[in-house]
């Protein structure tokens, strides 16, 4: 019994007799080059640093401004008058325009809340990427494992085939067992052609997600192994409100509540100074000027603008809470999936595929022997060859289930 539950295995695994690939690179090898070289993460990257220069650009002063005047006296040639007129005169001067107190550091502070929001834009995008590369990954040791599987199986076709040419020339079998068993055979050559083809096409997505050149080699994933969690559920509620687009709202909310205080503090008066030196010609005087000036702020549109940064945050909130229920929903449905495909994991593992393996290796036995229909082996070849990729097809489902609960919580599942 171990040894026939060990050959299941190995069936199952894809490993040896089958299709050769070089040696495999881990998971998490490619999730690391996905986190340094990805095209989307390295974009999202910048935005972020592009927004570290936003905080000293809003706490900066109002430019300051310098001015040059002239006054003629008597004709409008300049300089007229200059000469024999207490009123011409050449100025030099400037004016600077003065926030009031607590504007500017308000103004920086919403700025920094902007690269907080850039940054939680950052670890959503790099989920994203993480599992695309997760999916794609789990996606190629599903068509490696069977596309060995269908290699393996290659072997199968060719002895029920001989069989079925022996079993005709002594006359026990029919000409039509025979082309079915070579129908049989194309058929399985062309599902290997279509394996093929997706191989060929995860191994570009995973190129275009890596930022790979397109003719770099071939990547190899690692045999399916199911990761079977006994405490998923309560990792799961653990670690929830990591997920991004929560951290994301947050950020923008807590930016809010900064453009809140900022609407509040813009009710206050801005203030100005003006200093001038005009010159006037030797014989006279020179004139010297200050100005200091008020700047009041328009109430109706200054409430208007607090009003609507209030809604703002409300609404922000608001959508926080129902992305929460929504991420709530979204994670009780994956967990409930995952739940179902472990529990048909085990009865593939366990009954349909070792039951399919030895119904078929009797009827195989019995065929030669002539006590089996062609029909009835062809069924159980079929059997067993539908059952294994399904096999792998739940365990990749499995696995690509638990990577789209990771992208929701926001952490990594152990």
């Amino acid at each position: 019994m171990r040894k026939a539950l060990l050959l299941v295995c190995t069936f199952l695994s894809g490993i040896a007799l089958g299709q050769q690939y070089p040696a495999p690179t881990p998971l998490a090898d490619l999730l690391n080059e996905a986190r340094e070289h990805s095209p989307s993460v390295l974009a999202a990257n910048a935005v972020v640093k592009t927004a570290t220069f936003g905080p000293s650009q809003a706490r900066a002063f109002p430019d300051t401004e310098l001015m040059v005047q002239q006054f003629s006296v008597g004709s409008p040639r300049p300089l007229a008058g200059f000469s024999n007129s207490d009123f011409a005169y050449i100025g030099f001067g400037g004016s600077q325009e003065l926030p009031y107190p607590g504007k500017r550091d308000l103004r920086g502070k919403v700025a920094e809340k902007e690269i907080v929001v850039s940054r939680a834009e950052v670890g959503m995008t790099l989920a994203d990427v993480l599992e695309r590369v997760k999916t794609a990954y789990f996606t190629l040791a599903r068509a490696q494992a069977v596309l060995d599987l269908l290699e393996r199986n290659r072997q199968a076709v060719d002895d029920i085939e001989q069989a079925a040419q022996i079993r005709y020339r002594v006359g026990t079998g029919t000409q039509q067992d025979l082309l079915r068993a070579q129908l049989e055979r194309t058929r399985l050559l062309n599902d290997i052609a279509m394996q093929q083809r997706d191989l060929r096409q995860v191994q570009a997505l995973l190129r275009a997600l890596l930022n790979r050149p397109l003719d770099s080699p071939d990547m190899v994933a690692e045999p399916l192994t199911p990761r079977l969690l006994t405490n998923l559920d309560s990792q799961v509620v653990g670690i929830m409100e990591q997920n991004p687009e929560l951290q994301i709202r947050q950020a923008e909310i807590e930016k809010a509540s900064t453009e809140v205080q900022l609407a509040n503090r813009e009710m206050k008066p801005d203030f100005g100074v003006q200093y001038m030196w005009q010159h006037t010609s030797d014989r006279f005087r020179d004139y010297y000027m200050a100005t200091f000036s008020v700047k009041l702020p328009n109430r109706g549109r200054v409430n208007a603008a607090l009003s609507q940064a209030e809604v703002r945050k409300q609404q922000l909130e608001l959508q926080r809470q129902a992305q929460l229920k929504q991420l709530q929903g979204d994670v009780a449905e994956q967990l409930a999936a995952i739940h179902t495909l472990e529990e048909q994991l085990t009865i593939y593992r366990e009954g349909l595929v070792p039951q399919s393996e030895a119904a078929f290796n009797a009827g195989m036995a019995g065929y030669r022997a002539g006590r089996q229909e062609y029909q009835s082996l062809l069924s159980s070849y079929s059997d067993t060859l539908r059952l294994g990729i399904e096999y792998q097809q739940l365990v990749a489902e499995h696995e690509i289930a638990l990577a789209h609960v990771e992208r929701l919580i926001g952490g990594e599942l152990k």
